[in-house]
């Protein structure tokens, strides 16, 4: 396998918090408000074409250093893995994928510029990466310009009707829907919320609220702290004077870290008041410290111990691996796994249909509906690929960190809950693959 790799921690600068948050919301912000979008055909947008026995280039766009490297990195290796994986049973038709793998540095412009890059130098026929909604935002004009793929491994905040995306990680009503009412039945209803400042955590908390009036219950506080901030000693003292029975969190990367670590130095304790996340998983916990996470609660679709033969073969190769260095597996990593399969699986059957050289991003996408990854692929059990929304179905977990940082899992879901974008916005109309079908009939294409 032939890996690209432009920028390495020891070349990059590490970027500072000011210009970060500046970039991050300017980028988010003119992604948002784009008015229209020029879109291509499909072959004029790519420009190359794939041919049998030659490298399948692809783009990798993580965070390797900066705020967000915590989950982002381990998202980047176990990609790496997975296509080296997939290239030693044959690769795709015979021809192996090649990826391009790039260090956004936790930079908002950084990411869309890479993204750029990718598409219209480096001729990817799709691309893996971001974590965060801010990072989504500001690639998705131009994948969307270019009429490319982006493969978004991780949960967002739904709200998004887009026809260049696939995602393979939860929505809210897979997340905090079940966390919510978990939550209040076994530790009280005086909730405060806790998130980062952008995007994602406050359209999460949107969600967040309407659940937790439906539990009955209360809402004593909402704070939001800038995106790669350490500092949390205000909002603590808000939390101590509020006394509530839980902390809901979307606070994520380093800034999860901190909150966790500051949260016990101040004394407080999860078994009084545990901290409900949608982030902090293995890899956090193991960052933190095993102690700073036990007793405290992620929902996720994919944990660690979840004790199934093709986890347990996934954790051990992984691990064992030149990937596995960091020591732990993880939901974001698991979905970004997934997502490679996803891919193979979209990839083969859109060449089957049209032929390998007349393959396009925007095929790839279309035959993406409904591919079924089954328990022997993927680590969590059977997934599946919405046949219009192309968010995928999944089994919702509630895990408790114990004090080896493992995550014993409390409550899952009975079945398979569908992918719903717009759960909390009965009248934005229904997502389907050819865009936003609102209410009138009309449709919309690629709402962000």
């Amino acid at each position: 396998m032939t890996t690209l790799f432009r920028g390495s921690r020891e070349q990059i600068m590490s970027t500072t918090r000011r210009r970060f948050l500046r970039n991050a919301s300017i980028t988010a912000a003119a992604a948002v408000a784009a008015p229209s979008i020029f879109i291509p055909s499909a072959r004029e947008a790519w420009g190359a074409t794939l041919d049998t026995g030659k490298p399948i280039k692809v783009g990798v766009l993580f965070s390797l250093t900066g705020g967000l490297a915590v989950p982002e990195e381990d998202s980047a290796l176990v990609m790496q893995y997975a296509i080296d994986e997939i290239n030693a049973a044959g690769g795709i038709n015979g021809s192996p994928i090649e990826p391009i793998i790039i260090d956004a540095m936790s930079d908002m412009n950084v990411y869309a510029q890479r993204m750029r890059e990718l598409i219209m130098r480096d001729k990817v026929i799709s691309v893996f990466g971001c974590y965060t909604s801010a990072s989504r935002k500001a690639v998705l004009p131009t994948v969307m310009s270019q009429n490319n793929l982006l493969f978004y491994p991780t949960c967002y905040e739904g709200a998004e009707c887009t026809q260049n995306t696939v995602c393979t990680g939860p929505l809210a009503n897979q997340h905090s829907k079940d966390l919510i009412p978990y939550m209040v039945e076994n530790f009280g209803k005086r909730v405060f919320f806790v998130g980062s400042n952008y995007v994602w955590p406050k359209e999460s908390n949107k969600n967040a609220r309407i659940w937790l009036e439906q539990a009955g219950g209360e809402l004593l506080g909402e704070e939001y702290i800038p995106l790669g901030s350490s500092e949390f000693g205000p909002v603590l003292n808000k939390i101590r004077a509020a006394k509530p029975d839980f902390i809901f969190s979307t606070v994520v990367g380093s800034s999860d870290i901190a909150f966790h670590r500051q949260f016990r130095q101040a004394g407080l304790s999860a078994d009084s008041m545990p901290i409900a996340s949608l982030t902090t998983g293995e890899i956090e916990t193991r960052a933190m410290g095993n102690e700073y996470g036990a007793g405290h609660f992620l929902s996720a679709p994919y944990f660690q111990a979840l004790d199934n033969p093709t986890n347990q073969r996934f954790v051990e190769n992984f691990l064992s691996s030149k990937y596995g260095k960091n020591g732990t597996t993880h939901y974001n990593m698991e979905e970004t796994y997934t997502s490679a399969y996803v891919f193979k699986a979209a990839l083969e059957r859109a060449i089957a249909q049209h032929g390998m050289e007349e393959v396009t991003p925007r095929l790839i996408r279309d035959a993406a509906a409904g591919v079924r990854l089954e328990a022997d692929i993927s680590p969590e059990g059977p997934t599946w690929i919405d046949e219009q929304n192309f968010n995928t179905w999944l089994v919702p977990k509630i895990g408790q960190c114990q004090s080896d940082g493992s995550f014993k899992i409390v409550k899952q879901a009975s079945e398979h809950v569908a992918p719903e974008p717009f759960s909390i916005y009965p009248d934005a109309g229904i997502c389907t693959a050819e865009g936003l079908q609102l209410p009138n009939g009309s449709v919309r294409t690629n709402v962000i």
